[in-house]
């Protein structure tokens, strides 16, 4: 029998048809999480902090716990194994459907280890899973007990902090750090563990590009910083790269270019927390064909539109239909109902002209 990770593929299968299969999914038990959760640690012990990873692949933002969003990721993208992909975090929090999204996200990377890659974003964290839904949908779907929330937020300590795509293209959630030039200072670090306050790994998670400044800022989040062109330019040069792809701010077309191209986001959770009325997309990326002597994009011929590089697509799709109904009940279909009003309450009395937003 075929195993993965000391899984047999018989009982993920069977897990994934729980997921997928179900109406309304079906919540996998306690200990099959754990088992999970304990496999996919032993697999991504030995993966370093910044995969080396190669296109085609789709690049997939934020969720935050928006399943059905998802499925139709999958329904526009291809399913894996088909299509190759690479999750850039926040799989958690907001959302009804917590649980059930990282649950499958980890079962198909299990399934399909070279096919799913997931790396590490700010809401991957004990601290703010506790305040942001997630440990608040664990108790409430697991009849109090917490043991689902620990076994899932022991993992995300192994999550990797970044990849790199044909050698060229770095993606992480959030951007860059003022203690970090290289990416060997990446791959150096000490990731098992609960993201820091500050630092590097702290800044690779929350940081965000700001095209109106050059340099470094503290930013309005509290953690990481703003950063400019010359630092994105300078970053690039010094690891022989062309562009950064991130996720992290919500954008209301569900995706921005900075810089022509030097620098992405992606966003993929549509009509987030069910009240923002965004679109989403994912970023195919179906090739790096482009001339590899110079690091500035300005040489390469882009998309008018968009402002990407030869060989990308930004894949913008709205709402899945279960949102849509989740948004008129302003509950989950497993029960769940929001509770983070107040936080949204200065974004939506205002008018929404910005194209992107500081959310935690």
């Amino acid at each position: 029998m075929t195993i993965a990770q000391g899984i047999p593929t018989t009982d993920l299968d069977y897990c994934l048809s729980q997921l997928l299969d179900k109406k309304p999914p079906k919540l996998l038990p306690q200990e099959t999480i754990q088992q999970l959760c304990l496999s996919l640690k032993m697999q991504l012990l030995g993966v370093s902090n910044v995969m080396k990873l190669q296109s085609p692949i789709t690049v997939v933002g934020d969720i935050h716990g928006q399943y059905h969003d998802l499925l139709e990721i999958f329904q526009i993208g291809g399913t894996p194994p088909n299509t190759n992909y690479l999750f850039l975090g926040d799989y958690v929090d907001r959302g009804y459907y917590s649980v059930e999204t990282i649950s499958l996200l980890i079962a198909l990377k299990l399934r399909y280890p070279e096919r799913v890659y997931l790396i590490r974003g700010n809401h991957e964290s004990r601290t703010i899973t506790t305040n942001y839904g997630f440990y608040s949908e664990v108790l409430n779907k697991y009849e109090g007990s917490i043991d689902v929330w620990t076994y899932i937020t022991d993992l995300f300590d192994y999550l990797p902090l970044g990849a790199t795509i044909d050698g060229r293209i770095f993606a992480t959630h959030g951007g860059l750090s003022p203690s970090c030039q290289q990416l060997d200072q990446v791959r150096a670090l000490d990731r098992f563990r609960e993201i820091p306050h500050d630092g590097i790994m702290a800044d690779l998670v929350w940081s965000d590009p700001d095209p109106e400044i050059p340099d470094f800022k503290l930013s309005p989040r509290g953690a990481g910083y703003l950063f400019g062109y010359e630092i994105m330019n300078k970053f690039c040069h010094d690891n022989d790269l062309v562009q950064m792809v991130r996720a992290h701010q919500l954008c209301n077309e569900g995706y921005v270019s900075y810089w022509e191209g030097k620098c992405l986001t992606v966003w993929s959770a549509p009509n987030y927390c069910y009240r923002c009325g965004n679109k989403a997309s994912v970023l195919e990326i179906h090739h790096s064909n482009f001339a590899n002597t110079k690091t500035s994009t300005s040489s390469y011929p882009k998309d008018k539109d968009n402002q990407m590089l030869p060989g990308q697509f930004f894949n913008v799709f709205e709402a899945s239909p279960e949102n849509d109904e989740d948004t008129e009940n302003g509950k989950g279909v497993n029960g769940i109902t929001s509770s983070t009003d107040e936080i949204f309450n200065s974004f939506y009395s205002e008018k929404k002209s910005k194209t992107i937003e500081y959310f935690l």
